[in-house]
């Protein structure tokens, strides 16, 4: 039997080029967003908070970004799996820290998730741009 295994993780270097990238995406669009970036077990990594972006949207990127790597899925998928089933969406969704709207991103590396991006503060579509920006300064 083995006793322990090893887990890959995402870096701060890389967390923090997420986070700049999301943020860069925002002032594109026109929004100021918070970007938030978690290693594989959802600890915070890396968060970046715009000039003039919500308080509120800090603990919200974050979330999104714990959801994402723990789930191992964008937010928005894992609210569309969930859909068929109420009570089994309701009751995941009302537990702490879970996000079921867009703006959550898995960090995959070689087919393994070792980080989640969550990025809140503009409309889902620009919270969605933003994280897909991260990922690509990533190479994803």
């Amino acid at each position: 039997m083995t006793l322990t295994r090893v887990l890959i993780s995402i870096t701060v270097a890389a967390a923090s080029t997420a986070a700049e990238a999301a943020l860069a995406r925002g002032r594109e669009r026109g929004v100021t967003v918070v970007a938030a970036v978690v290693d594989v077990g959802g600890a915070l990594v890396a968060c970046l908070r715009d000039d003039g972006a919500f308080a509120a949207s800090v603990d919200i990127a974050r979330d999104k970004a714990w959801t994402a790597a723990t789930f191992g899925a964008t937010t928005d998928a894992l609210c569309d799996a969930l859909a068929p089933r109420e009570v089994l969406r309701e009751g995941i969704a009302l537990r702490p820290g879970v996000v079921l709207f867009g703006g959550g991103v898995p960090i995959v590396v070689d087919g393994r998730v070792v980080g989640g991006l969550g990025v809140s503060g503009g409309s889902e579509d620009d919270d969605r741009a933003c994280a897909a920006a991260g990922l690509a300064a990533l190479g994803g």
